[in-house]
């Protein structure tokens, strides 16, 4: 079955079609991680987006139930090299083919990611039109102009009532806004002995302050910050009452309740294989990123917040921090799923900061 991907740029790549049918207008970002396809398609950071993979081959340990990240399964659509029909793991449990059938998402293969990735590298993020119609590029881009963009994927991607996650023998309580999370983090929270209840994105600062948290933390998820002003003002209340920690989405919006702002990166920053300095010691961090927007550092003079982490690639900024108020947040992904672990450390950290803030209170 042919299948086609038309940029808004007029710029066209014919492939194979697999998995799920259907037509969809979303935006075309790419991924640098040789593995962890499934996870990435159960992050709901990825909504309303079709994920390139830079890597060519996918598949070929086909999928595992015991991995999927949320039980959403984000992308608009994944675009690869080759796919690997008959894959060959002992925990497999189906193929990525048959999984984006069941999931109705549409996969394209069959062309030049290289080609496709260097575009949007050199030219920015753009969106496109994945289809299997006869259409002209032409038709292509004015379907693309006439679609709207959507901005409200945090709340699609929340969930809608608050749950718990326990843990034996545990020493903290912590609420997790939920923008848009991985399951890992909850993991990672349970195994740094933390008891986790998981609130909806829109949960108010008093409602989260009633339930009586050690610390609370604000998870990633998809699309601008700027358009979840909920969680904002949330975080204006919260700040400097109890220990905030972000991740990626929640960083940005750490940044915004203090004023700073936030801008969209030329083709942001996805894959497990970013290097990432902290400037207290110099450390060198290999870490897991998936997103769009970063934190303007001209904007943190007077907001009371301080870089803690830069990219070594390009020199974004990738964690910031307020030691009076116990607030820090890191853009990229402790709980590393997939990706490496260098970056672990962070919930301990977390957990340090609610003890010293328990002891003083």
């Amino acid at each position: 079955m042919a299948r086609r991907l038309i940029l808004e740029d007029g710029s066209e790549y014919v492939g194979t079609g697999f998995g799920g049918q259907g037509q969809t207008v979303c935006e075309i970002v790419f991924n640098t991680s040789m593995v962890g396809y499934q996870e990435i398609l159960s992050d709901p950071s990825y909504t309303d987006q079709a994920v390139v993979m830079s890597y060519p081959l996918m598949g070929n340990y086909g999928v595992t139930n015991e991995d999927f990240e949320s039980k959403l399964v984000s992308p608009s659509a994944l675009i690869v090299r080759d796919i690997n029909e008959n894959p060959s793991n002992f925990r497999s449990t189906g193929s990525l083919s048959e999984f984006l059938e069941d999931n109705d998402i549409p996969g394209l293969a069959g062309i030049d990611t290289r080609k496709l990735v260097r575009s949007i590298r050199d030219h920015g993020l753009m969106r496109g039109l994945i289809t299997d119609e006869e259409v002209t590029p032409e038709e292509a881009v004015q379907l693309i102009r006439d679609t709207a963009v959507p901005h409200d994927a945090v709340k699609r991607c929340s969930c809608k009532k608050k749950w718990y996650s326990r843990t034996s023998n545990p020493a903290f309580h912590v609420v997790l806004v939920d923008c848009g999370m991985k399951k890992n983090i909850v993991r990672m929270l349970n195994r740094n002995k933390c008891n986790v209840t998981i609130v909806p994105y829109d949960t108010s600062a008093s409602e989260i302050l009633s339930l009586r948290p050690d610390g609370v933390m604000i998870s990633n998820g998809p699309g601008d910050p700027t358009d979840v002003p909920q969680v904002i003002e949330t975080l204006k209340k919260l700040r400097g009452r109890v220990p905030l920690f972000g991740i990626c989405l929640g960083h940005q919006l750490i940044a915004l309740s203090y004023g700073a702002k936030t801008y969209k990166l030329k083709f942001g920053h996805r894959g497990g294989n970013h290097p990432v300095r902290e400037l207290a010691t110099g450390r060198i961090e290999i870490t897991s990123q998936n997103h769009s927007y970063a934190v303007d550092e001209a904007t943190l003079a007077g907001t009371g917040l301080s870089v803690s982490h830069i990219n070594v690639l390009d020199g974004t900024v990738e964690g910031i921090m307020n030691e009076a108020d116990n607030v820090f947040s890191v853009q990229y992904h402790p709980e590393s799923a997939p990706g490496p672990q260098d970056s672990t450390g962070l919930f301990a950290r977390f957990t340090r900061m609610m003890r010293q803030s328990a002891a003083l209170s």
